[in-house]
This record gives structure tokens, C-alpha cells and sequence, in this order.
């Protein structure tokens, strides 16, 4: 909570000077009572009219003064809670958005978006209710008590006595309350995931008939929660039954002392009404506390929640640049570098090659190197048996292309990874440029690329804005990238073309036509390094030969790395890495696969053969 707080510090002058008018406001509230018990004790008493409708307006200026400066005190809160809480969900964003891959995983996506929302409202809730219910409620709960005593001393005392014992029945309830409402935003993060999961397969859900499976599952879920929220709802009811119970035993003694004082001549009804009405405010202002202390209760745990991600360490650290550059990895040597074939699924290093037709230069910079890379989730180097990924050892010059090809589950797309930072490598080292990825600052790195994940995004946006992506580029490029992707077409026959309006998650689009758009924005920015991680899937084998020639003869320039499932999409590439289990069990081109890696020549002979039946 004490993090959190501190985004309170730039709007001191605005909550200061709502303390000021809630303080005069509440004042204003608290002089009534006591004009009224003058009234008739003293100006009624006269017998003199214009005495009592002078107090009358005097009465009435309290009242107006009290609602006037309590609204402009409840804006001012208002506007503080919004400004405060802005500031905290644009600083969790943008920490969302920089956290690794580990800690997003450790975070849980449904855990993140119920941080930025439901706790962070429950924060904004807590701070607009303490500078308006907080400041309000113990003024009249002092003040009242004061003014009681100058009224009547015996009564007050029976007031004050009941006030330690509601102290200790909020006191223990609300230090029972935080944990409750921690676990209550556990179980709404599990709920979160269940929606999110149902909502985003719905199509496969129905499909598969597995929507009574689903509901039971959400049933659980929401189950475990109504029993969280049950379970705290429970807990914090408590307080006001107890509080009223106190405060009406409180208020019965009360009148019989005062009838008693009254009937004896030691006190003016007058003074008995405006103490009952400064009693009935006290009660109001115990019960406003409660309340108080329960969004105080919630607040903690989501504040708490919320500080985690905010404070979580960066652990993906920027090396210096003398730490991540080394000669020996600077540059592809073809003396050193060529190891051959006889090494191939040894996991001791692969032969470089060279682009169809040219023989590079001794000291050729290397666009890419992988150097006995090994990587686990969550797993450390002796962990042999958790690594995802073992002992990965290839080089890329610029303008070649990298083909990866493997069942799923062998490591492709973790592969892709580890190139662009995503993660760190467990062992060995990664190079870009002669330079280790982990001496790139990240935005740097991945302006050098050109992605195209499995499973990617198409926004709720026009397709040209798809393809732009935020980015400032030329008309021209725009619809060049398209044409390339093989998408214009298809645009062009949407109604409005590249102003026509894509659905949520491209839900308008066909598979092959969200793959293009994809494909469209990835070469818009004319990357160095192209990625496509099995992103022709949904392409016919037509369509799928156009996309790589166009990619071929107009980005000739371009480092290229493909993860694909069709081995027809990768035999034009320069390399073959193919992965078994995270292992590399062959590298080459598609020529010397076939003859010396069994793994991809069975692949090969099923995929074109059963092509070939066709």
C-alpha cells in the first residue's frame, strides 16, 4: 500500500485544500444541532418572533453552507482518485508491457488484466472514499463528542464509553479482512482465466460439443469465488450488526438518563434533542468508518497486488556492450566455421554454407549466431532434463535464410524466443550483428525484426492500421507490403479496402486472410531480419509459393528465419535446422538433409509424396 501511495504526492495541493472545505463543510453540519438546541432553549423562550426566524436563517446558512462546500470537497476527492489512479494504471501498463517472458508467465495474463482493472479500481474506490468519508467521518466523531461535553457532560460519558469497544470491533474485523479479500482476487484471477480461455475458443468449445464440460468448469471457478467473496462479505458484515447493537444500547441509556435529567431539572430538552442528534451523527460517522475500513481492507490486497508487478525486478538486464561483443563472435570465418556434415546431430556445431551462388569473404559479419544454446523453462544448466531446448550451434549471414522445421513441441517457437529476448538463455550465448542479444537495448533489437508469431493478433482496427501498427509509413509502402504478402487482393475486394474495418481478433477474416494481413504488417517496416514462426499454415500451396517468391525477389537483403510444418515452405531456404525433442538432429540445406539427416527425408518423402497422390 505504501507504493501506491506515493502516487498521491503530486495532487498534495489539491487533496489539501479538499481537507480545508470537507473540514469547514463538516463544521458547518456539526454547528446545526447546536443551533437548534439554542433555539429552543433560549430564543423560544422569548416569546420574540423575529428572533427566531433570525436564527431560522442562521440555521439555514449552516445547512447551505455544509451541502455547497461538502459537493465541492466530494469533486475535488473525485478528481484526485481519477488523476491518482490514472498515473498508476499507465505505469502498470507500461510495466505489463516490459515484462519478460518468466515473469508473465509467473504474473499469469488473467492475473495481469484483473490487476489493472479490478484492483486498480478497488484503489481508485478507497482513495475518493477516505478524502471525502474519511476526513468527514472522524471530524464528527471528535467534534461531536466535544460538543456533546459542552452540552452534557453526563450523557457524553455514557457516549464515550461505548466508543472503545466499537474501536475494537473494527480494529479486529478489518485485520481479518486483507487476507480475506487477497484471496478473493486470487480467485477472481482464476475466473478471469476461465472467461478468457471460453470466450477466446469458443468456436472449438461448440464444435466439440465441450460446452458442458466448460460450464462446469466455470461453475467451479465462480463457485471457489462466491465462497471467497462469501467468506470475507461474512466477515466484514460482522461490524454492523455489532456496531449498531453497541450504539442503540448507547442510545436507549441515553434517553433514560436524559428523561431523568429533564424531569429533574438538571438539563432543557433542547440540549436532550441536539444531543440525540449529535448521537444519531456519531452513529452515522462509526458506520461510515466501517465502510471506510473495508475499502481500506480491499485496497490493501490490490495495492499489494499491484506494487508486485510495478516493483518486479528487471531480469532481463542490458549488458554492457564490451560484455556482449567478443571477436572471436564477431564474424563467420568459412576456415573455422565450416565444420561439415559428419557433425550434424552431434550438437557441436553445424557448417555456416553460403548463399545459393556466392562465396563470402573471409571476415563476413554474421547476421545471426546461436552458440551451444541451451534453454529450460524456469530450469538451470544442471537441470538437464527440464531444457527445452539443447545445445543449439548455427550461423546466418545477412541476406541468408534459416528454415526450422520439427514436431510440435521440439522447441520451434521457443527458438524464435530467445532470438528476440523474450527469454534468456539458460547456456551459450546468442549473437545479432556480432553483438549478444543481452547487449542490445530491447528496443533496439527488435526494430531489427519483422515477426510473424503463431496464434497472432489482428486488432479491432481499419486493415491498413493492421499493417501500420502505429508506425509512420509511406502509402506507397504500405500497399507494396500487401501486394507482397499476397493480402492485396483480398483488401481490395473488402468494401472500403484498406478502410475496411477489421473485427476483434480478425473475427471477420478468414485464416488465410488474417495470416496475410499479418504477414503484410511484418514486411511493412522492411525489416533486417524477417521471422515468420508457422505463419502459412492457412495459405494454399499457391498462395504459399507466391508468398515466398515475392519475399525472395523483393527482400533479397533480408535475413530470413521460418518455422513451418510443410517442408515444401523451407526446401528453397539456404539452412535446415530440424529439432527433435529440443535437440538439433540435422542442419543443412534441403539437398544435404536428404541425404544425410533420416528424420527430415522421412518427412519429406510423406509430405510430397501425399502431394503427389493428389
Amino acid at each position: 500500500m505504501r507504493m501506491i501511495l506515493q502516487y498521491l504526492k503530486p495532487h498534495w495541493a489539491g487533496m489539501l485544500a479538499g481537507f480545508i472545505i470537507k473540514v469547514l463543510g463538516t463544521f458547518a453540519d456539526l454547528g446545526l444541532p447546536w443551533v437548534l438546541a439554542y433555539i429552543l432553549d433560549s430564543v423560544v423562550p422569548l416569546g420574540k418572533v423575529s428572533y427566531v426566524l433570525l436564527w431560522g436563517l442562521v440555521m439555514t446558512a449552516f445547512a447551505v453552507a455544509a451541502r455547497l462546500l461538502n459537493i465541492k470537497a466530494n469533486r475535488m476527492a473525485s478528481h484526485v482518485a481519477r488523476d491518482m489512479i490514472e498515473v498508476v494504471r499507465h505505469d502498470l501498463f507500461e510495466k505489463i508491457m516490459l515484462l519478460s517472458g518468466t515473469q508473465t508467465d509467473t504474473f499469469g495474463i488473467p492475473s495481469l488484466v484483473s490487476r489493472l482493472t479490478s484492483d486498480s479500481y478497488n484503489v481508485h474506490s478507497m482513495i475518493g472514499r477516505v478524502q471525502r468519508i474519511g476526513v468527514r467521518a472522524p471530524i464528527i466523531l471528535i467534534g461531536g463528542v466535544v460538543i456533546t461535553f459542552t452540552l452534557e457532560p453526563v450523557l457524553t460519558l455514557v457516549l464515550v464509553a461505548t466508543l472503545p469497544l466499537l474501536a475494537v470491533v473494527v480494529y479486529r474485523v478489518s485485520r481479518k479482512g486483507i487476507p480475506l479479500y487477497t484471496k478473493v482476487s486470487q480467485s477472481v484471477d482464476g475466473v478471469v482465466r476461465i472467461m478468457r480461455e471460453n470466450i477466446s475458443g469458443i468456436r472449438v468449445i461448440k464444435a466439440l460439443s465441450r460446452t458442458d464440460h466448460e460450464y462446469e468448469r466455470f461453475q467451479k471457478g465462480s463457485a471457489e469465488l462466491a465462497d471467497n467473496e462469501f467468506r470475507a462479505g461474512i466477515t466484514m458484515a460482522v461490524s454492523s450488526p455489532v456496531m449498531n447493537l453497541i450504539l442503540n444500547l448507547g442510545l436507549t441509556a441515553i434517553v433514560v438518563v436524559g428523561a431523568y435529567r429533564v424531569n429533574a431539572g438538571a438539563s432543557l430538552p433542547g440540549k436532550i434533542i441536539a444531543f440525540l442528534s449529535y448521537f444519531m451523527m456519531i452513529l452515522h460517522a462509526m458506520m461510515a468508518i466501517t465502510r471506510v475500513f473495508v475499502d481500506i481492507s480491499k485496497a490493501a490486497a490490490s495495492a499489494d497486488r499491484i506494487a508486485l508487478v510495478l516493483e518486479a525486478a528487471e531480469d532481463l538486464p542490458v549488458l554492457s556492450e564490451d560484455a556482449g561483443t567478443a571477436a572471436d563472435a564477431q564474424t563467420w570465418n568459412p576456415d573455422s566455421d565450416r565444420r561439415g556434415l559428419e557433425t550434424a546431430g552431434k550438437g557441436v556445431g553445424y557448417p555456416a554454407g553460403t548463399a545459393p551462388g556466392t562465396v563470402p569473404e573471409h571476415g563476413l559479419p554474421a547476421r545471426i549466431r546461436f552458440e551451444h544454446v541451451s534453454f529450460g523453462y524456469h530450469a538451470s544448466e544442471e537441470d538437464e532434463e527440464k531444457l527445452c531446448l539443447k545445445n543449439i550451434d548455427f550461423t546466418i549471414l545477412p541476406g541468408e535464410s534459416l528454415g526450422i522445421l520439427g514436431a510440435t513441441g521440439s522447441g520451434k517457437s521457443t527458438l524464435v524466443s530467445l532470438l528476440m529476448r523474450f527469454y534468456d538463455v539458460t547456456s551459450g550465448r546468442i549473437l545479432v550483428d556480432g553483438r549478444d542479444v543481452r547487449a542490445w537495448e530491447p528496443g533496439e533489437l527488435r526494430r531489427k525484426f519483422g515477426v510473424v508469431f503463431q496464434n497472432d493478433t489482428v486488432f479491432n482496427d481499419t486493415l491498413e492500421e493492421n499493417i501500420l501498427f502505429g508506425r509512420e509509413l509511406a502509402k506507397g509502402r504500405t500497399v507494396q507490403a500487401a501486394r507482397d504478402a499476397c493480402a492485396l487482393d483480398f483488401i481490395m475486394e473488402k468494401e472500403g479496402g484498406f478502410s475496411h474495418e477489421a473485427a476483434i481478433r480478425g473475427a471477420n477474416l478468414s485464416g488465410g486472410q488474417k495470416q496475410r494481413l499479418l504477414i503484410a504488417r511484418a514486411l511493412a517496416g522492411g525489416p533486417e531480419i524477417l521471422v515468420l514462426d508457422d505463419s502459412s499454415s492457412a495459405l494454399d500451396y499457391k498462395t504459399d509459393a507466391r508468398l515466398r517468391q515475392a519475399i525472395r525477389e523483393n527482400y533479397a537483403g533480408t535475413t530470413i528465419v521460418m518455422v513451418a510444418q510443410r517442408v515444401s515452405s523451407l526446401m528453397g531456404l539456404d539452412h535446415i535446422l530440424v529439432l527433435e525433442e529440443g535437440e538439433p538432429i540435422g542442419y543443412g540445406s534441403h539437398e544435404e538433409l536428404l541425404a544425410d539427416c533420416g528424420v527430415y527425408r522421412e518427412i519429406y518423402e510423406t509430405q510430397m509424396g501425399s502431394m503427389e497422390g493428389k
